[in-house]
């Protein structure tokens, strides 16, 4: 069968439908008459209402006409009216028709757009549908997105969409997967497999899954894939089901005081769960309440939409140190649905403290503040108090204080008490009664931050402190002190070491002064109580255990006729020069060889002086006179402080005495002889034998003794 087919377009508007293509027949033309339509989205379908009229031909007179909508909310009577079955607000984006008859299946599309879209130029709203007018490819399964209110109450399973196929669904079934179907959370959506409508079997949550992507495809009676798969998108519409929450607490702001009207203070921002594109997470914020209300109950105000906290009261009103408290709490509201009296709400608390600035200066309590002080003390003698109404906890509270006249010896310092803000006024170096009994010190207070620039530090801001020394009774002093002298040792008991001098600082009281010894070690001194001349009574050792690094240290007492009388101590230090009178010592005393060693070195000997240079190396080192015919051994002088024995010859087991001397080099010198002991043992197999050799004691010294007490005798 031919058919002939003229196409034009025309255009009107309408309230409800905005027709932008139509098709005028010459002739029949099978199928939906317009297949495109364009209609501005209500707020809401209202049930049994008249949509659109669709037209529907198959140029063989319609038998068994029946219509397919891809939103089961909607319906086509067989005269074409598309009709809400209820009361609907959100369907999507586009609605699908599919007419089915015996001789004839065709698809129209109905596309919902927002007003302002409607208000679009009209190139712009043709976009829409880049083949207006001319019949679409042909699809074996039509699906369209499937909206789906979250939180909808039971029963369940409720039908919230179908699946159409174009080419009749006998001989085959629908199936349905993906994540909610079977993948996890499993059966929450599901298909009937004859006719694809699609239900849902429990109440969605947007806020754990907004969207969910569904595979749908025809199988046969076997299972076998004939069309798809395809996707099917559902959609899940929001509900407010969310309160605004305040997360990031706590909130607190911070304010200068004296600030201009309007200066920002904080911003609150509240977060809702809810769809951010739907007025269900549309926030609006308001002030609940102020603590405290004064001096105004309305000292701030919030931007109902950024949420953002500015003062509104002036600047006078923003008085940090006229105020019942520096702190104020804002009972913040945040409400959805744009602020709507059915909006849900959260509320939070702002913390606002007003920030002090330096805008009044510190002010001494009095004008003149008193002390008193003993000369030759240190320490605080007074605490100066200073008022300030700034803020305690900052800079422009705390205070700087500063001597700015009367103290040209550095006597004195002051510092800031950290607790109190007093002034601690001290004395570093101690004053002197005869010197100057009274002082006058000028001080100023300034803050550790500087004040504004309208605020200057004024008379009060300086105070003078007037202070009175006290004299006292002081000790006498030494000059110089510590003392020192140079004496040789071993001087004769009795001799002058030196005469000490000590003065009263008490100048006006002319006292007597007597001297004393504290401290004498060794006990090797005396001193004259009246002229304070000091004296041996012992001789000086520079080898004694209380002479430290050649020095001898003692200290002496002089003490005045003041009642109670005062003592001065001094330091007297004696430099002790050295005299040869220590002999040296000889090092080891004992030697042990075997008897049939190779070596005859027999030991290194050292020898050591408690004297000092030039009264001590290089030490002389000999043997005495060695008898009988032959020499057994010698020493050889290795160095200033060593000298070497060797055996001539190899002795028989038995102990040997060797007498050495050894002589320093002083003027004059010492000398000092020592018995070597030698021993010579038995050694075998690496191991000295010398237990046999206490029985065997040949010691020249007694060989001599007995040949001269026999050269006595035969004499006699």
């Amino acid at each position: 069968k031919e058919w002939m087919l003229k196409v034009y377009f025309c255009f009107f508007f309408s309230p409800q439908v905005l027709l932008l293509a139509c098709a005028e027949d010459l002739e029949c033309v099978p199928g939906f008459q317009q297949k495109v339509f364009y209609i501005e989205k209500p707020l809401e379908f209202i049930e049994d209402q008249l949509v659109l009229n669709l037209k529907f031909d198959d140029c063989n007179g319609n038998n068994k006409l029946n219509f397919e909508v891809s939103n089961p909310d909607f319906t086509v009577e067989l005269d074409g009216s598309l009709v809400a079955l209820k009361n609907v607000s959100e369907v999507g984006r586009v609605l699908v028709v599919v007419g089915h008859t015996e001789y004839m299946e065709d698809m129209a599309e109905i596309f919902i757009l927002d007003a302002n879209e409607k208000r679009g130029a009209l190139k712009e709203i043709l976009k829409l549908e880049g083949n207006l007018g001319i019949p679409r490819q042909k699809r074996a399964i039509l699906t369209t997105p499937i909206l789906i209110p979250e939180n909808q109450r039971p029963p369940f399973p409720r039908l919230v969409g179908k699946v159409i196929r174009s080419e009749g669904t006998e001989g085959v079934k629908f199936r349905l997967s993906g994540k909610g179907v079977d993948q996890d959370p499993k059966g929450i959506f599901r298909i009937n497999e004859m006719n694809g409508n699609v239900s849902v079997t429990r109440a969605l949550d947007r806020e754990a899954i907004a969207n969910y992507r569904l595979e749908v495809e025809v199988v046969d009676m076997n299972g076998k894939t004939i069309d798809g798969p395809v996707h099917l998108d559902i959609v899940v519409i929001d509900q407010n089901d969310n309160r605004p929450m305040f997360k990031e607490g706590p909130y607190v702001g911070h304010v200068m005081e004296g600030s201009a009207t309007g200066t920002t203070v904080m911003r609150m921002a509240a977060f809702d769960a809810d769809d951010p594109s739907t007025d269900n997470a549309l926030l609006r914020y308001n002030i609940l309440k102020q603590t405290p209300t004064k001096p105004s109950p309305n000292m701030f105000y919030i931007d109902p939409e950024k949420g953002d906290i500015v003062t509104v009261v002036s600047p006078a009103l923003l008085d940090r140190e006229t105020m019942e408290s520096p702190k104020y709490e804002l009972v913040i509201e945040a409400k959805d649905m744009g602020g709507m009296d059915v909006g849900l709400t959260g509320t939070a608390t702002a913390t606002i403290l007003i920030d002090d600035k330096n805008d009044h200066a510190p002010e001494f309590t009095k004008k003149e503040f008193q002390a008193t002080v003993k000369e030759g003390v240190t320490g605080v003698i007074v605490n100066l108090t200073v008022g300030d109404r700034d803020d305690p906890a900052t800079g422009a509270w705390r205070a700087v204080y500063s001597i700015i006249n009367g103290n040209p010896g550095q006597s004195f310092e002051i510092h800031t008490n950290p607790q109190t803000n007093e002034g601690m006024l001290s004395v570093v170096k101690p004053l002197d009664y005869e010197i100057s009994a009274f002082h006058t010190l000028l001080i100023k207070v300034e803050n550790e931050d500087p004040l504004i620039p309208d605020i200057a530090y004024g008379p009060s801001s300086t105070a003078t402190v007037q202070i009175t020394v006290e004299d006292v009774n002081e000790g006498p002093v030494f000059h110089p002190n510590p003392m020192a002298v140079t004496k040789q040792e071993n001087i004769p008991v009795g001799s002058v070491v030196l005469t000490v001098n000590a003065t009263d600082p008490d100048t006006l009281q002319h006292q007597t002064i007597r001297y004393s010894v504290y401290k004498d070690p060794a006990g090797w001194l005396e001193i004259n109580p009246t002229n304070g001349t000091v004296g041996t009574t012992a001789v000086l050792d520079r080898e004694s255990p209380f002479v430290h690094n050649n020095v001898y240290t003692a200290l002496f007492l002089a003490i005045d006729s003041g009642n109670p009388p005062a003592t001065g101590t001094g330091t007297l230090h004696i430099t002790l020069e050295d005299v040869n009178d220590n002999v040296p010592s000889l090092y080891p005393t004992l030697a042990k060889v075997c008897d049939d060693a190779k070596d005859l070195r027999v030991v290194v000997l050292g020898a050591s002086d408690k004297d000092l240079h030039p009264n001590t190396d290089p030490f002389k080192f000999e043997l005495s006179k060695q008898s009988g015919p032959e020499k057994l051994w010698r020493i050889n002088r290795l160095n200033n402080t060593h000298a070497q024995v060797i055996l001539l010859q190899n002795l028989k087991k038995a102990n040997y005495n060797i007498p050495i001397s050894v002589t320093d080099s002083g003027k004059p010198p010492l000398t000092n002889t020592t018995e070597l002991r030698l021993q010579v043992c038995t050694c075998k197999k690496s191991k000295m034998d010398c237990s046999a050799t206490d029985a065997l004691h040949i010691s020249l010294t007694l060989i001599l003794l007995s040949l001269l007490s026999l050269f006595c005798k035969s004499l006699a």
